[in-house]
């Protein structure tokens, strides 16, 4: 069931309307009207979006037993697409094809017979695909909790984000929005009253003379998402200088490594980007001349320790994504099966909580009287060179 089991995937949104009491009948009802195949009415693009009930691609009973879990609502979004195979269409028109100038007497095809065959072919393959032949069906988990009001959704690219908020809102009468790393710097601003710093921040120049005024890959100038691949690179200066645990805002000590994966990108979007995988990337000497070269992590791995409790990962920088999530296995006094998805509810919650505290503790450096003086220090520990081997 989703994030039930096994490794979990999942970007974050914020619901723009108030938490709901209790999830009720009321909520499954909505989710039943607009179950997935019962209104089979498509978007302009042919595509078909609708709800199931979590247990397979054709399962929309919802139940209250089964889709609330710990104050949590969990469903999927089923998205279907009709794809044509490609193979069939052209079998089809060399078919139509060679019926209609079988009798030319230079015994090629004309440039119009050519055109018909084509519409033929295309004609005969769109009336088979309407019993549903040619159907891709995907689902996607969506976990909507009500502690914190966010809808967790299991996917990291933003493809099919845009049907999620769509039938979102059409379902529940809210809105979502996405809690990428300036969203979610404007959010933490809010609370410690540095929004000014974080509407007048700009790129930081790792490398002078070489970190551009702007990045590549965000286009939208009022963005603040750039501050997701600092965050990155902030955490790997951390682990290399100061320590590997830093001491949250609650006062508990989070024990981090970055591991297993390393994206980095050339902000100018000039010299590509590379994937190092590696039990400790950010060690090798291909990664440190990445970063001296003025590339960004775009995303990293990384291992979370905190309250004994221990995290595998990997962190999109912009969106704050999380990927392939390995969560602690449940405590070995919970045989109830009821119990344990209770006890993951809560771990997700835990994990997503360590990750805000993480970000507010760069977000006082990165807003902080301090961060002139880090970023210095930043630049100089890109300058040194490597260590070489003994």
């Amino acid at each position: 069931m989703g994030f039930f089991s096994g490794r979990a995937s999942f970007l974050r949104f914020k619901v723009n309307g108030p938490a709901p009491r209790l999830f009720t009948e009321e909520h499954l009802d909505r989710l039943a009207d607009r179950r997935a195949g019962r209104q089979r009415i498509a978007s302009a693009d042919g595509v078909e979006t609708g709800w199931t009930a979590g247990d397979h691609v054709l399962d929309t009973d919802f139940d209250l037993a089964k889709n609330i879990i710990n104050d949590c609502l969990h469903f999927e979004l089923r998205v279907d697409v009709d794809k044509l195979p490609s193979d069939l269409l052209r079998a089809y028109t060399a078919v139509e094809l060679k019926a209609l100038s079988k009798n030319n007497p230079s015994g090629f095809a004309s440039g119009k017979q050519r055109r018909e065959a084509k519409e033929i072919a295309r004609e005969r393959l769109e009336d088979e695909a309407k019993d549903g032949r040619f159907r891709k069906r995907k689902c996607i988990p969506v976990l909507w909790d009500k502690l914190s009001n966010e809808v967790l959704f299991g996917a990291t690219a933003l493809t099919q984000v845009d049907r999620l908020c769509s039938l979102f809102e059409q379902t529940f009468g809210v809105g979502l929005e996405c809690v990428t790393a300036g969203r979610r710097a404007y959010h933490l601003a809010e609370l410690h009253q540095r929004t000014r710093q974080v509407d007048d921040s700009g790129p930081s120049a790792f490398v002078p003379g070489v970190t551009p005024d702007d990045v590549a890959w965000i286009a939208d100038e009022s963005s603040r998402d750039f501050l997701g691949n600092e965050f990155l690179l902030w955490l790997w200066y951390f682990t290399d200088i100061e320590a590997d645990t830093i001491t949250l805002e609650d006062g508990s000590d989070l024990t981090l490594m970055l591991a297993r994966s390393l994206t980095l990108e050339c902000p100018r979007g000039q010299t590509g980007h590379e994937t190092i995988s590696h039990e400790g990337p950010t060690r090798l000497p291909e990664a440190r001349r990445a970063i001296q070269s003025g590339k960004l992590p775009r995303k990293v791995g990384l291992t979370l320790v905190r309250h004994d409790q221990q995290y595998e990962l990997a962190l999109h920088a912009e969106t704050l994504a999380v990927a392939g999530l390995k969560l602690p296995a449940p405590p070995e006094d919970i045989s109830d099966a009821r119990a344990k998805l209770d006890e993951r509810a809560t771990q997700l919650r835990a994990l997503i909580e360590t990750l805000d505290l993480l970000y507010d503790a760069f977000g006082k450096r990165r807003f902080g009287r301090d961060w002139e003086a880090e970023l210095l220090g930043m630049q100089k520990w890109l300058k040194r060179e490597e260590r070489r081997a003994a």
